[in-house]
């Protein structure tokens, strides 16, 4: 698709987890006559729909194909850990590894993370989903380990979470396919890269008019003074006498 094929509307899709209201707000300031229709998609459509066409971008979870897709990567999440607020790890403000060695650690199978080895002890059954893993720990079944974002996203009053050190940490990237990179996508990329409304990145601006010269002035002769213009027209100054002055009269 090149840039000239434009949609009546900007299609965007994007993982829970991922708050896209900023830039959503941007775009329609700056393109009122463009609708963005905006989709939520399980963290593993997310590519699938892109190829299909059935989106122009994606706020996904890295990584990505990127022999298929272009990809600006934007943050990288903070991992954490979540437990029942009564659990033994909320007396700290960093867990490791080590500290879920007793525990049940819920591995949903829509898990964002790439695991080599996942802490704690296993559970019997995998979760289908992180909302279905939110349920055990709430139940007191396991814990659960998921990006920041994903566990504010469930949150609940009787659970909470602490961040947890070395472990896989989840990215966040805007993508697209590669051989779509229409003008829309463009302006999409200027908005998630804080560019203003003015920038000449991304789409071909036309080519600026030259400025008209201003004319050379004329030089103007200088204004004479009054003194110059009395002294040119050889008269005495207006309200003298001409002429030399009498002698005085003698007083008899």
């Amino acid at each position: 698709m090149t840039g000239s094929e434009e949609s009546s509307s900007f299609r965007l899709v994007y993982v829970p987890g991922v708050m896209p209201d900023k830039w959503v707000r941007i775009w329609n300031e700056r393109h009122p006559d463009v609708p963005l229709a905006l989709t939520q998609v399980p963290a593993g459509a997310a590519a699938g729909r892109l190829l299909d066409g059935d989106a122009d971008a994606g706020l996904v979870r890295l990584p990505v194909d990127r022999t298929v897709f272009s990809a600006i990567p934007l943050y990288t999440e903070q991992t954490v850990v979540v437990v029942p607020k009564d659990h033994l790890v909320t007396a700290v403000d960093e867990v490791s590894p080590e500290d879920l060695s007793d525990d049940i650690v819920l591995h949903p199978l829509d898990d964002v993370l790439d695991w080599e080895n996942l802490p704690g002890r296993p559970a019997f059954e995998r979760p289908a989903t992180t909302a279905d893993a939110i349920e055990l720990v709430a139940a007191g079944i396991g814990v659960l380990i998921v990006p920041l974002s994903l566990a504010r996203l469930h949150h609940r009053k009787d659970l909470t979470h602490r961040p947890l050190k070395d472990a896989p940490e989840s990215g966040v990237a805007l993508a697209w396919p590669e051989d779509a990179t229409t003008d829309q996508v463009e302006d999409f990329i200027g908005i998630v890269r804080g560019r203003t409304v003015n920038s000449t990145r991304g789409r071909t601006q036309p080519p600026a008019q030259e400025k008209p010269r201003r004319d050379d002035r004329r030089k103007q002769p200088a204004r004479s003074t009054g003194a110059q213009r009395r002294g040119s027209s050889g008269g005495a100054p207006k309200g003298s006498k001409s002429g030399k002055r009498g002698k005085p009269r003698r007083r008899s």
